[in-house]
């Protein structure tokens, strides 16, 4: 039973009611200053003929909704009225109806105007306006993305499949054999180290649940853990290599357990599940690490400082900066693209899933497992992610899992070179040598 295999076993806006309120503002407005312009919203909206609540402003006065409807009826009858006392009557909420005459005088002098009075055909013609408006807005909000509750269903597993296989705290770190940070080697005047990347390392990172694995053999995923390779050897010049090459298993069986909670993957034979979880591991590892990176020093950071990662302490670990300029210019972009977690879970899950994967059998069933993620994260941009940031959110998303392969081919290059030679293959754990192949004949 080989070891990758035992890590794998284990893991809409309301309308008025009355239209008269909308009907006015379409009115012809005469050359007067507006008063709802002048009016202090923190003031109480008293009705200025009555005193009764008002409801805002109607024919360019301040009322409230029994004397708008009064001058309305009243202006369009023409109607005539006598005070049947002295013409001076202070109208009130409960007198209003005692004298017509008295209170049409009040609608007048507090300003209220004919004028901004509709006529029927105007009037029509606004009811017409607002059922058209209404109709627009029911088609606009029926053609807009909606996920679905099966949509959100997978996003929910993938947020609890991530925070279950990653440790913000890092605490699983200090498990490891400890980073021992030698003189610094460079391997050609790099543009990173001198230009502004200066400090920035590491890909793989974060991630928690158990220790290393031990022990494998064919292909079958366990969970047992513990940390291999001998200490007994000091290598100077690639003093982070035991420390790194824990750290990478550890995030190996991190992407793992991922893994095997994206909603379809079980559905694939085994001999499929190993052959993309082998070719996107150092892919996934490296879209996770994106997290603990910092675009104020271009470093991981991890928690403490001893697990602080900068380029430097990358290159003693055998890697040059073929790998770590692109790597680091990656990192730099995806931080930029401020990915909701829901579309980072989203994105790790469309990069495992990739049918072009070398052994891949059943690429149809591949293909239609991450079209269906790739769907999800499109409507999720949609619906989810505020302008401008949604703004070609997409197809920039897909441009980082194309430069995850040329990461990916870089990687494999420089892990060939460093496997080769058995002083630093044995620095390795057994896991890494299974994932990455063993060059060790």
């Amino acid at each position: 039973m080989s070891l990758f295999q035992n890590s794998w076993e284990l893991y809409q806006p309301s309308i008025p009611n009355d239209l008269d309120t909308e009907m006015e503002s379409m009115a012809p407005c005469p050359p007067f200053p507006d008063p709802a312009n002048d009016f202090d919203r923190n003031i109480p909206r008293i009705c200025g003929v009555c005193g009764d609540k008002a409801t805002g402003f109607h024919f360019n006065a301040m009322t409230c909704e029994g004397c708008k409807g009064f001058f309305r009826r009243s202006m369009k009858r023409k109607a005539m009225f006598t005070c049947p006392f002295n013409g001076d009557c202070k109208i009130t909420k409960d007198n209003r109806r005692h004298c017509q005459a008295c209170r049409l005088k009040r609608c007048v002098d507090i300003g209220m105007m004919k004028e901004f009075i509709l006529t029927d055909e105007e009037v029509q013609r606004k009811r017409e306006m607002i059922m058209k408006r209404k109709e627009e807005e029911a088609l606009k909000e029926s053609l807009k993305p909606k996920l679905l509750e099966e949509q959100q269903r997978v996003i929910d597993t993938l947020l609890e499949a991530h925070r279950k296989t990653y440790d913000p705290t890092y605490s699983d770190f200090s498990q490891f054999r400890p980073p021992v940070r030698g003189r610094r080697i460079t391997s050609r005047s790099s543009s990173i180290m001198t230009q502004g990347f200066s400090s920035s390392e590491d890909s793989l990172d974060t991630f928690s649940s158990s220790p290393e694995p031990k022990m494998f053999s064919n292909l079958e995923l366990s969970d047992d853990s513990d940390e291999s390779a001998s200490m007994s050897i000091d290598f100077s010049h690639l003093s982070m290599l035991p420390h790194l090459a824990d750290l990478v298993s550890y995030s190996i069986q991190k992407v793992i357990g991922f893994a095997k909670m994206i909603p379809g993957f079980k559905d694939l034979t085994a001999e499929d599940q190993i052959a993309l979880l082998k070719s996107s591991a150092i892919e996934v590892i490296m879209l996770r690490s994106n997290q603990s990176f910092s675009l104020e020093d271009m470093s991981w950071t991890c928690g403490s400082n001893d697990f602080k990662y900068k380029i430097s302490d990358v290159t003693q670990a055998g890697h040059s900066l073929d790998l770590l300029e692109p790597l680091v210019k990656f990192q730099i972009g995806l931080k930029k693209l401020n990915l909701h977690e829901e579309e980072h879970v989203l994105l790790m899950a469309i990069c495992i899933l990739s049918p072009d994967r070398p052994g891949v059998l059943d690429t149809a069933l591949v293909e239609s497992i991450q079209d269906n993620l790739s769907e999800i994260l499109q409507t999720y941009i949609l619906c989810r992610h505020p302008p401008p940031g949604n703004r070609l959110l997409y197809p920039k998303m897909i441009q980082k899992l194309a430069d995850l392969r040329s990461l990916n081919e870089e990687h494999s290059k420089q892990y060939r070179c460093l496997s080769f030679l058995p002083e630093h293959s044995m620095q390795l754990t057994p896991l890494v040598l299974e994932v990455f192949g063993n060059e060790i004949s």
